[in-house]
């Protein structure tokens, strides 16, 4: 003990004679000096994270004398070739009321403006899920449900019971389909709904955020996603103040728990999961996420907006469907939309939580209004009850039989579909799909280039990027079509190889470029460019 006490005498003395040489000011400022170096540095880093070199070499370009006004006159060309398509909405606009009503007249004029439509019928990739026309069957039942509650609102529970009465049975049917009567899922499953599944996840992602602050105090909230995750949580990220540390999918295109745990934190409120993905139709590992989010006392969403109608009846069916809903343990908050392939009306999702405890974080609660005390559970306040009933009778009108059925048809021209494409010569399906999204690429034509001749012969297909490629999410719509779908595709390809290259108004150019593009804050800006001109 002695000794220890010499050594550190020792010390002391030995550095007051080291410094001794320096001014007292110089002393005191080197510190702070290197802890202002230290937090530039730190600065820099985190910028060349979030923008990248490339990024911050342009923001530097774009200061230089009419580089700027370069740059603004090539994006507004490129808006305007995307405008070619007839996207754009602002051109002959009504901008005022009528002087005198029209009364009745005005459900000419919005068959006039419907007829401007594209035929989309058995056309689109996903768009639109129910069988047929508008004008019969589901669709003449759920509209018919709509009209009769039209005037409704679930804000005001106390004059409309029967709404408030059908969106708990629309949640509490959804839930006991995604695993709350397991007893794994603690019993206690809960939740709302919602205007569609960005607001479900939204809310996952709100109500995510302020539970792990309020049990571990974090102040900085950052959240894991794969790169394949939905666009719906960049947005909640921006929304609500959160980092995202974005994963690389691995080599099967699904999340990647490996990475996933390397991003874990001390400020890490959630990691999330998709079931599947909108890209590529896959059904990332939840039950290994699961495990992560457990161990590490961290929120685990699954985004099962696309698949919550469907999985459940497609492992009744036989496929091998993976684990994904609350029977698996770490898993916090789901989100299903209702208006995909519960073919309820557009407009209507679910967001769900494992317990009462977690979902309290999703409401807010207003005391010191003057008009009165307020409390609400979504982001809408009046939400429409018409919407509510629409899905209600969607369900029950179906069942358990009706799903069962809608399931086995989609699925079965989904294999279809994929069996038809790898069958195509130059195309090759991504990934092994767990349901009824299809992503193709191909490795010898410019597969934007075959979108743009599918796009002229009627069909809307969309566009990925990583690799560059189409997807089509297979619907009802599509059961009677998928023959002509293959063969328009074959047709396609066949007219690529003969006369590769742009054909004229296609876009291929442009998601090539955008798709190669470096820097990425560029593409951004271009995006916000057109959706200001569209909308």
């Amino acid at each position: 003990m002695e000794a220890a006490a010499e050594l550190a005498l020792r010390l002391r003395a030995a550095a007051n004679d080291r410094l001794a040489q320096y001014e007292p000011l110089a002393l005191v400022a080197a510190p702070l000096l290197a802890l202002f170096v230290a937090r530039a540095v730190h600065s820099a880093a985190a910028a060349v994270a979030d923008r990248g070199l490339v990024g911050l070499a342009m923001a530097f370009i774009k200061l230089l004398p009419g580089v700027s006004g370069y740059i603004a006159a090539e994006k507004r060309k490129v808006v305007d070739q995307l405008q070619s398509g007839g996207t754009s909405t602002k051109s002959n606009l009504r901008a005022e009321l009528p002087t005198v009503g029209l009364s009745e007249e005005v459900i000419k004029d919005l068959e006039t403006l419907k007829a401007k439509d594209v035929d989309w019928q058995g056309k689109c990739s996903g768009t639109v899920y129910i069988a047929g026309n508008e004008s019969e069957g589901h669709f003449e039942l759920i509209n018919k449900a709509y009209s009769m509650f039209s005037h409704t609102n679930p804000l005001h529970q106390d004059v409309f019971k029967s709404v408030a009465q059908l969106e708990a049975e629309v949640v509490a049917m959804t839930a006991s389909l995604l695993g709350s009567k397991e007893q794994s899922s603690g019993g206690q499953v809960c939740g709302n709904m919602t205007s569609g599944g960005t607001e479900s996840i939204l809310l996952a992602v709100k109500t995510s955020r302020d539970y792990m602050q309020s049990k571990k105090g974090i102040t900085k909230p950052e959240m894991i996603i794969a790169e394949s995750a939905h666009s719906a949580y960049d947005k909640a990220a921006q929304y609500f103040n959160i980092k995202v540390r974005r994963v690389p999918v691995n080599k099967d295109f699904l999340a990647d728990v490996k990475g996933f745990k390397r991003c874990i934190n001390g400020n890490t409120i959630m990691m999330v999961g998709s079931a599947p993905g909108f890209p590529h139709g896959l059904i990332d590992p939840i039950e290994e996420l699961g495990e992560l989010a457990s161990r590490y006392d961290i929120c685990l969403h699954v985004d099962l907006c696309l698949g919550g109608f469907v999985l459940p009846f497609a492992r009744k069916l036989g496929y091998p469907i993976p684990p994904f809903d609350f029977s698996v343990k770490g898993v916090t908050s789901i989100s299903s939309d209702v208006h995909k392939y519960g073919l309820a009306p557009k407009g209507t999702s679910v967001v769900l939580y494992r317990n009462h405890e977690i979902r309290k974080h999703q409401f807010v609660a207003v005391t010191e209004w003057t008009g009165g005390l307020y409390v609400s559970p979504t982001i809408a306040g009046s939400r429409p009850g018409g919407l509510i009933a629409g899905a209600w009778a969607a369900m029950m009108a179906l069942g358990l039989n009706g799903y069962l059925e809608n399931t086995s048809r989609i699925m079965e021209v989904s294999k279809k579909i994929q069996r038809g494409i790898e069958d195509i010569p130059g195309l090759y399906v991504i990934g092994k799909p767990d349901m009824t999204v299809v992503a193709f690429g191909s490795d010898v034509v410019d597969i934007f280039e075959v979108n743009d001749i599918m796009s002229s012969k009627g069909w809307h297909l969309n566009a990925l990027q990583r690799p560059n490629s189409l997807h089509i999410c297979v619907t009802l719509q599509h059961t009677a079509v998928y023959e002509e779908f293959l063969k328009d595709l074959q047709d396609s390809m066949n007219t690529v190889k003969a006369n590769p290259g742009p054909i004229s108004g296609g876009r291929a150019p442009i998601y090539g470029a955008a798709g190669k593009m470096p820097d990425r804050g560029m593409v951004r800006e271009l995006l916000v460019e057109f959706m200001d001109s569209t909308c």
